[in-house]
């Protein structure tokens, strides 16, 4: 088991806990969301982009089946950042230590250069939203990596582009981190969103400090827990997951 772990780059993580990831549906100011919750002291997150031929594994299902194919199986799981008509990432990707794109940290068009945008940080044991300019600065040694944008909350502030009654509407996913990065929450709205309320979601109800776009309209997510696992009719490009070890 040891070496199959090692193969994925999880080595010394056979004997960890059992995971804890919860996932939940709740209706906060009138808009339905489904979230999952993620222990970073018990949970192993990690971000898949390209399968052993190189090519994007797009899908939960046949990112599943690789895993199996090496002792492990999917949890929960959600498309984790921007990308190309490719499925290369729009922003900085770092999976395992392999760097496929740099940090991006000029403004632009589109929602990814909507400043302030962030990086989604995992290393062993916890994970942390960072804000570009202040990833750049402190150069957190992450073991895998995800930029995307714009951010939602920033040290406890809501986007300051973000408008109450803005009348852009879809379906959005997003995720926010504890100050301590032991816990993250991963969410998706069930109904059309702005990005305000989407934002005050996570400042207000969850009280998570930072918290950060992945994406609209073409949102999903996997939850076994709840028995949802959103297949969509195109391939997605970054994903993130808990991965566990197989059921015998």
């Amino acid at each position: 088991m040891k070496r199959i772990w090692a193969a994925l780059g999880f080595m010394g993580w056979a004997a960890a806990p059992v995971q804890a990831e919860t996932c939940e549906t709740l209706t906060y100011n009138g808009t339905g969301y489904t979230l999952c919750h993620v222990d970073l002291t018990q949970d192993r997150l990690e971000l898949f982009l390209y399968d052993a031929d190189g090519k994007p594994h797009g899908y939960f299902n046949t990112l599943n089946t690789a895993l199996k194919k090496r002792g492990a199986q999917l949890g929960f799981a959600m498309n984790a950042g921007m990308y190309h008509d490719t499925r290369a990432p729009v922003g900085y990707y770092l999976e395992n230590g392999k760097e496929y794109q740099q940090v991006i940290s000029s403004d632009g068009p589109g929602n990814f250069g909507l400043l302030p945008n962030g990086v989604l940080c995992l290393r062993d044991g916890r994970a942390d939203v960072i804000e570009t300019k202040a990833f750049l600065r402190d150069a957190p040694d992450c073991r895998s990596a995800t930029q995307s944008g714009p951010m939602l909350v920033i040290d406890g502030k809501m986007h300051p582009r973000f408008l109450k009654d803005g009348t852009s509407r879809y379906i959005r996913n997003g995720v926010g981190t504890s100050a301590d990065g032991k816990r993250a929450v991963f969410v998706i709205s069930n109904e059309t969103v702005n990005f305000y309320d989407f934002a005050l979601l996570f400042r207000d109800h969850l009280k998570l400090p930072n918290a950060l776009y992945f994406d609209g309209n073409i949102s999903r997510m996997r939850a076994p827990d709840l028995g949802r696992n959103d297949l969509g009719f195109s391939a997605l490009g970054p994903i993130i997951g808990v991965v566990k070890p197989d059921a015998p």
